[in-house]
């Protein structure tokens, strides 16, 4: 990767490498857009084959989250953290405790939370070393998991796109594959079968697999098997790029919308599933509910206030449908054309956020 020539090509503003012997940190953050706000977006704990990996991942999420925070109408810009390690044995005190630092150091520019392979517990001792992180538990009068809004605003916004598809909002008796069962899909699941929908599900784990089978009567397919199942709706609930060349093929749905960031591995994968008739909700507009949740924090958290925020994304991918029909394109344009439009509007009456 020719590092600044990526930076240049979609305007990236700052990429911060971390590293403290003492606990073990090795993390990337990276800032992609200020033009709305200090740039808010979760650290993820991922262990990366290569550092080359962590960093093409930290610049895709974090573009991503100037998209979704634009989308999702929140005066935020967008930025994103990796830390490279296993989530699961090489988890300190000490390592967030020093990552948090670094956020410290940005001054406000960067905003944290909880993403994959990160909680509540990790976020709460980044706020012992900065006050730039949201998400953290409620003893300290936040939000907490903001895994259930996540899922709270996938579903409105599926909601939305069986509306289009349908003719009708309500997604009992669909039929829909949820790939990943993690927080985001677990509650997500919850959502779809208390309303009546059926459920194909898969994971990397068998256990999570088998609590939403016993839970929720769901039907278990492997990892691999997912992807060609007939269903109504798929929602990719796991790591992006899952809409690709290898898996377009073997699609027996009418609508892609789910969780997951950075969906399609390339953007004309977008345009594969237009011509083929499936519907694909884009992923930043669809799956922002937690950062709306998280960012309510900034203003003194109220939950009441928070769900009526997320329940709107119902309307943000209608928009996006919306523009995506009259002008005929791909739904991925539109909702980057809705992003864009006012990152430029309020671009020209304010400079970059420099805390």
């Amino acid at each position: 990767m020719k590092l600044f020539g990526y930076l240049e090509k979609y305007d990236y503003e700052q990429l911060l490498i971390c590293q403290d012997q003492t606990s073990g940190l090795k993390a990337i953050i990276c800032i992609h857009d200020t033009t709305l706000g200090p740039a808010l977006g979760g650290t993820r704990m991922w262990n990366y084959a290569c550092e080359e990996d962590a960093i093409f991942d930290v610049l895709r999420l974090a573009r991503g989250m100037t998209y979704k925070n634009a989308a999702a109408g929140l005066n935020l810009g967008g930025g994103k953290a990796v830390i490279i390690g296993d989530s699961q044995t090489q988890k300190s005190e000490e390592l967030f405790r020093a990552f948090g630092r670094y956020v410290q150091s940005l001054n406000g520019r960067y905003i944290t939370a909880e993403d994959v392979g990160t909680t509540v517990q990790d976020m709460d001792w980044v706020h012992l070393e900065t006050d730039f992180v949201t998400g953290v538990s409620s003893s300290y009068g936040a939000s907490g998991d903001p895994s259930p809004m996540t899922a709270r605003g996938v579903w409105y916004g599926m909601k939305a796109a069986a509306k289009a598809t349908y003719g009708s909002g309500s997604l009992n008796g669909k039929t829909i594959a949820i790939q990943g069962l993690g927080h985001v899909g677990y509650y997500l699941a919850k959502h779809l079968h208390d309303e009546g929908a059926k459920l194909i599900v898969t994971d990397i784990r068998e256990d999570l697999i088998k609590r939403v089978v016993l839970e929720m009567g769901a039907m278990a397919v492997g990892p691999d098997e997912i992807f060609g199942v007939e269903a109504d709706i798929f929602a990719p609930c796991a790591m992006g790029a899952v809409v690709n060349d290898e898996t377009i093929p073997q699609f027996k749905v009418q609508v892609i919308a789910g969780a997951a960031n950075n969906v399609l591995k390339e953007e004309y994968h977008g345009d594969k599933l237009n011509e083929q008739g499936i519907l694909y909700v884009p992923d930043y507009v669809i799956n922002c509910g937690g950062v709306i949740n998280v960012a309510d924090e900034l203003e003194g958290y109220n939950y009441e206030r928070a769900i009526k925020k997320v329940e709107k994304v119902y309307d943000n991918v209608a928009k996006v449908l919306q523009i995506a029909k009259e002008l005929k394109i791909p739904t991925y344009i539109a909702a980057d054309r809705m992003a864009e439009e006012r990152i430029e509007r309020i671009g020209r009456i304010r400079s970059n956020y420099l805390g």
